[in-house]
């Protein structure tokens, strides 16, 4: 049986730096496990509004907003997901008010039965600079994961940090960070291999 990772890329732009950044991943962790299905979400030209905390989730999974929130609940809901990779551009030294709000929308996973515990996740993070906060925005989505009683994984050894953190202004562009793709394709692997551990396989 296959085990699904699901990346959702948080930025505003389409096609940009994360989503590239997160395709090297899921692709890494595909090509490392055979037993592997990567799927992206990219979260750019979604309406995505923050939690409003109406409380219409406590016993379904449904929320009040008629957003396109609505459209990813079947795919965070696949009984096959086993791993989650958020990927979120660097915004004040935090992740993106979509990466936010995505994030808070998926209470409703916890309130109804805790749906992402045991699941495989990581964060990667894509800033102007080589150290432009890509760590906070990795911890900050490492908090939510917790919350969510998920097991939370790094990229990995031999770096084994906190997970992808890549450079978009490198002088070559972002195809050209070595050490930050280095980063993302660790961490795809390390949660394909958490996730099939978690799953048995």
């Amino acid at each position: 049986m296959t085990v699904k990772i699901v990346g959702v890329c948080c930025s505003p732009r389409k096609g940009k730096t994360t989503r590239y950044a997160l395709d090297v991943c899921l692709k890494a962790a595909e090509e490392a496990f055979p037993d592997v299905k990567a799927v992206a979400v990219e979260l750019a030209g979604m309406d995505i509004r923050g939690c409003i905390a109406c409380g219409a989730c406590m016993k379904k999974l449904e929320c009040s907003q008629e957003d396109d929130f609505g459209k990813l609940i079947p795919t965070l809901a696949d009984p096959d997901l086993g791993g989650l990779i958020v990927a979120s551009p660097v915004y004040l030294g935090v992740m993106t008010s979509q990466c936010k709000a995505f994030l808070d929308r998926t209470v409703m996973f916890r309130r109804n039965g805790f749906k992402f515990r045991n699941v495989a996740s990581g964060a990667l993070a894509v800033g102007g600079f080589r150290s432009g906060g890509q760590e906070a925005t990795i911890q900050s989505i490492h908090t939510a994961m917790l919350v969510h009683d998920m097991v939370v994984v790094g990229d990995g050894s031999p770096g084994a940090h906190l997970g992808g953190t890549l450079w978009s202004n490198h002088q070559g562009g972002i195809e050209a960070d070595d050490l930050g793709l280095a980063t993302a394709r660790s961490l795809g692997a390390r949660v394909a291999e958490v996730a099939l551990k978690l799953r048995g396989r």
